[in-house]
């Protein structure tokens, strides 16, 4: 049995696009706006005002968030629902009946692109997988930027640290990743999905661990969101993975972080069983890795034209 979930069609009743920016801005917008807080204190306010400023972004850095706020609460569910009617998003899982709503899951998301904007509609906020509990996994210094700590953390994202994966899956949380990572965008390429996977096996390993079915996803159409200019070259992308930064630019309309209206259409896979293994060896995590890689290879061949892409390439690589 097939379920599709379109967020366009659940919530365009209530949505306007000032109200779809203003969602966009409050989940994408909030590092340009920090920049922009800082630079105005630093050129335009009197040194006793921009150090009130630069006190008060550190405070929001330091303060425990609050997940369960209920302002956070209304506002994640906010976010969500004016962002699916968006682009829109299109939420099909191949196979709802094979989903427990208590069992925990690991969910593996590709493609990054620039910003794996459709793994929002995974989330709990979403309110579309039919599931009690979810975490999606995000780089950690998104907990360090203030304002998008906050509304990261309400929307259910939680650090991609080894303690904070395992600690979300023993809690009875699935868990949403990005195996590819930030460091998938340096393979990026233009018309060709390029997903960064066959040296990413800790998520493999963690599901083995824990004993915990594997989820293929794959989102459509996130790739075109940006505009995006890559600087060339190995030596300088091998640069940017020792320095941990990424030598790319990327913009959306106007050349804001506002990105494209390019309909998203994401497809979760049916869940791949595991047998619990406190210690697995490598071969046997290799086993269950290329059993994954050949299920999201699968999905994507099923799906693409459907999704609107028959001649899409995807490299797994």
């Amino acid at each position: 049995m097939e379920k599709v979930l379109n967020g366009a069609e659940e919530f365009s009743e209530s949505c306007n696009m000032l109200k779809m920016v203003l969602a966009l801005a409050l989940y994408l917008g909030t590092i340009h706006f920090n920049l922009a807080l800082i630079f105005f204190a630093t050129f335009f306010l009197p040194l006793s005002k921009a150090l009130l400023v630069f006190g008060s972004l550190l405070v929001l850095v330091m303060i425990p968030v609050d997940e369960n706020s209920m302002f956070g609460r209304k506002l994640s569910k906010y976010i969500c629902r004016h962002i699916c009617s968006y682009f829109p998003i299109t939420l099909h899982i191949e196979e709802v009946e094979a989903f427990r709503p208590n069992q925990a899951y690991v969910f593996g998301y590709e493609p990054h692109s620039v910003n794996p904007i459709g793994m929002i509609a995974l989330g709990h906020s979403a309110g579309f997988m039919p599931l009690a509990k979810t975490k999606l996994l995000a780089s950690r210094a998104i907990f360090y930027i203030p304002f998008m700590r906050h509304t990261w953390t309400w929307l259910g994202f939680t650090s991609v640290s080894k303690k904070n994966f395992i600690s979300s899956l023993a809690a009875g949380y699935s868990c949403i990743v990005v195996p590819g990572g930030i460091r998938e965008t340096l393979f990026m390429e233009p018309g060709c999905e390029n997903v960064f996977l066959k040296e990413r096996r800790g998520f493999v390993r963690i599901a083995l661990e824990m004993g915990l079915p594997l989820v293929p996803v794959f989102c459509f159409g996130q790739t075109d969101t940006y505009k995006w200019w890559k600087a060339p070259g190995k030596l300088i992308q091998n640069l940017a993975r020792i320095l941990k930064i990424t030598p790319l630019f990327f913009w959306g309309i106007y050349g804001s972080p506002i990105p494209f209206k390019i309909p998203l259409y994401v497809v979760v896979g049916r869940p791949i069983k595991v047998e619990k293994n406190p210690q697995p060896t490598m071969d046997q995590v290799a086993k269950v890795h290329n059993q994954f890689v050949d299920e999201l290879q699968d999905l994507f061949n099923r799906h693409k034209a459907q999704a609107g892409y028959t001649n899409l390439e995807l490299k797994i690589i």
